[in-house]
């Protein structure tokens, strides 16, 4: 799914889904997508312009289906998984990001996610021409450029880039979303669960075309972790060996952590 083009980015968020409830029916949530867009199309005009479209959408999506995040949404697994959000009307910046653009797909109204510092909002219109930015999370709040300096401010504490307004690639929306569950779960009390969960949002990760290097290491300290200490000294080797020539003494201590990891096989 991920390596095919275009990437269609709802089903491969639902198809995440897939690692916490296995027999998930795939075709209800996207069922509700149309449903969503059925009920938004009266109140998108078909050449109304951008911010008529925006407007409808936050009509539709914000003020009539509830789609909202909350603070206490960032501590639940829930509110990164599309086919819980699409059954709770709430969840993080992102996923309500992707039900945006999946109903804008369904109306033919041009969307794109855009990753601003710490917060993933949505385009409505052409990157280099006339557009608006809105924010799913806040119910569809059309956002000002002051808007945007603001939290970009606040958040790194310099000033808008170009480079922030750009649109998120799918592929990279996926890695984010990705990673928002490997940090949830670095928040959460350690337990096997945890680190089971982490687990598969690493693996799904390495799925991606692009991917950081570091999670292979992760990967492997995380088999370990979970008792499966061939297959994660293996990882460990394979990641130490990709490493050494930039970064000798990272390779060797990482082999050392794959020699203790075998050791515990006697």
């Amino acid at each position: 799914m991920v390596r095919s083009e275009p990437l269609d980015l709802g089903l491969a968020c639902l198809l995440i889904g897939g690692e916490v409830e296995r027999s998930f029916d795939v075709d209800r949530p996207l069922a509700v997508l149309d449903a969503l867009t059925a009920t938004a199309r009266p109140h998108v005009p078909r050449d109304g312009g951008v911010r008529a479209a925006a407007e409808g959408l936050r009509v539709a999506l914000g003020e009539q289906a509830g789609f909202a995040g909350f603070a206490e949404d960032y501590a639940d697994l829930r509110s990164s998984l599309l086919h819980e959000v699409l059954r709770r009307g709430r969840g993080l910046p992102l996923l309500l990001s992707v039900v945006w653009l999946e109903v804008a797909a369904r109306l033919d109204v041009r969307a794109y996610a855009v990753g601003l510092p710490g917060h993933v909002v949505v385009g409505i219109g052409d990157p280099e021409d006339e557009h608006v930015l809105v924010d799913p999370f806040a119910g569809g709040r059309l956002l000002t450029l002051s808007d945007v300096e603001h939290r970009v401010q606040a958040t790194t504490g310099r000033a808008l880039l170009a480079a922030d307004l750009a649109p998120l690639p799918a592929a990279d929306v996926l890695l984010r979303l990705l990673t928002n569950v490997r940090v949830l779960t670095t928040r959460q009390a350690p337990s096997l669960e945890a680190a089971r969960t982490r687990l598969w949002a690493v693996e799904l990760s390495l799925l991606l075309p692009k991917h950081p290097l570091d999670l292979r290491r992760e990967r492997g300290e995380l088999l370990v972790r979970l008792g499966r200490h061939l297959a994660g000294a293996e990882e460990l080797e394979l990641y130490a060996m990709a490493v050494e020539d930039v970064d000798e003494a990272a390779s060797e201590q990482v082999r050392r952590e794959a020699r203790l990891a075998r050791a515990q096989l006697n």
